[in-house]
């Protein structure tokens, strides 16, 4: 259960399943400190953008079955990742709730938008031309960023408007990503205590 965080906007989720033993730690007002061992390098990588560019401080420590797959490890960290973000952001008050950027990458063009409207729904149009980066699926990361949605309240959209490399795409994604992110979870001065809803609720 959440302990009493006064000002603070932080959370440590942990989840152990037969497949996963995650722990994640998370402070929103960070510097975008990272530190981030699930055992597939690329992922590591991608999860250090995350952090880096949303100003999100994150640890990331999973032990999964990678003697299987990659598949098991990414969509569980995406899940851990997204309630992390859900508790750490608590009742809502204050945040713009809305993000969105288009980032470019060399030849590259990726766009996100975000919402964390509580209702949660990933629009993925990021095609990929390998099936694999390395000894990683590609198609994993459609599955990372579903459960982060889920687990979060998030809408969110992802769009790779061109490009080739895909390394270069799934990079863009993820920093994209983590600007809009950066976005919707900064308090606006303006209205530092109100719910950024008509509705009273999020």
């Amino acid at each position: 259960m959440p302990k009493d965080k006064g000002n603070q906007r932080i959370a440590v989720m942990n989840r152990k399943t037969k497949e996963t033993d995650i722990a994640v730690s998370i402070n929103l007002d960070g510097t975008g400190q990272s530190d981030m061992a699930t055992g597939i390098g690329f992922f590591d990588h991608m999860l250090d953008q995350l952090s880096k560019h949303s100003l999100i401080d994150m640890k990331v420590k999973c032990d999964g079955d990678l003697h299987i797959d990659a598949h098991h490890t990414v969509e569980d960290c995406g899940w851990a990742l997204g309630a992390a973000l859900k508790e750490a952001i608590g009742d809502k008050k204050g945040i713009r709730r809305y993000g969105h950027f288009d980032l470019v990458m060399d030849e590259v063009k990726s766009s996100v938008a975000l919402d964390f409207s509580g209702r949660p729904y990933l629009i993925w149009k990021v095609n990929m031309t390998t099936p694999k980066l390395g000894d990683l699926e590609t198609e994993v990361f459609q599955e990372f960023f579903q459960a982060m949605s889920q687990s979060a309240g998030l809408t969110l959209h992802c769009e790779n408007l061109y490009g080739e490399n895909n390394h270069h795409i799934i990079e863009s994604v993820f920093k994209a990503t983590a600007k809009a992110l950066r976005m919707a979870v900064e308090v606006d001065p303006r209205v530092p205590d109100e719910l950024p809803s008509t509705k009273g609720s999020l």
